[in-house]
């Protein structure tokens, strides 16, 4: 059987030197993809609804990555001064793959802001900045310390039966933690797999979907955990 193909959101980056903006991906997630067995294949985030829902239909599973945050005006959220990074093209582009992946059943999954963009595209909510809206809430937002990517940061709790403590293999595993914001109404549909010991969501899956599955905290930096790598090679094999 041939390598699924990945369809890999991308970030857009402003361009230097009299060049031209670009959209990149981090090889951080490509590398996992890759080592399991999938082909990424990166989409643009200035791409029209019609050309994204054509390359969907060519593609195997779809991975939404990590950036900066959705703009609240999405879900009716609250302004706040540590909102960054907002992309209206990036926005748009993601909550409609994401709404196409539903309907269509690709598999797809999403890490840290991907998670974040699968709620809000199925009608849930966020908050804008967890330590003010959050009572109790751990460190989340560990990269503005300085502190390594792949420091764990905080356990999680895997919920029984789920398809990701199939997947990982286990109940409780300790994570990294790279956010500021994360999900508050968890939209209808979705299934809460993991929590943090403030009691954040940390992963959710799609009901009834052949692989609609977020997790809030970062694998692909994590991949020295065998359950990590794990993760990448489920999504993979529901892809092929």
């Amino acid at each position: 059987m041939p390598n699924p193909l990945i369809g890999v959101t991308t970030g857009r980056i402003p361009g230097s030197k009299g060049q031209t903006d670009q959209y990149a991906t981090p090889l951080s997630y490509l590398a996992p993809l890759s080592e399991a067995g999938g082909v990424p294949v990166l989409l643009a985030a200035s791409l029209s609804e019609a050309q994204l829902a054509r390359a969907l239909q060519k593609l195997d599973g779809l991975l939404l990555i990590g950036g900066g945050d959705l703009d609240p005006q999405l879900y009716n959220g609250k302004p706040h001064p540590r909102v960054y990074g907002i992309e209206p093209e990036r926005d748009r582009s993601e909550i409609f793959l994401v709404r196409q992946a539903v309907e269509k059943g690709v598999p797809f999954l999403g890490i840290c802001r991907g998670v974040q963009v699968i709620n809000v595209a199925l009608g849930g909510t966020l908050f804008t900045d967890l330590t003010d809206q959050l009572p109790g809430a751990c460190r989340h937002d560990r990269y503005t310390t300085g502190e390594p990517r792949d420091l764990i940061a905080h356990d999680v709790t895997i919920t029984g039966g789920s398809r990701l403590e199939r997947i990982l293999g286990g109940r409780r595993f300790g994570v990294n933690s790279l956010h500021h914001q994360g999900l508050e109404r968890v939209a209808p549909g979705l299934q809460v797999t993991a929590l943090a010991p403030d009691g954040l969501v940390e992963a959710v899956e799609l009901e009834g979907h052949r692989f609609g599955l977020g997790v809030q905290w970062h694998p692909e930096w994590l991949q020295a955990h065998p359950e990590q790598r794990a993760l990448f090679r489920a999504f993979i094999e529901a892809c092929g």
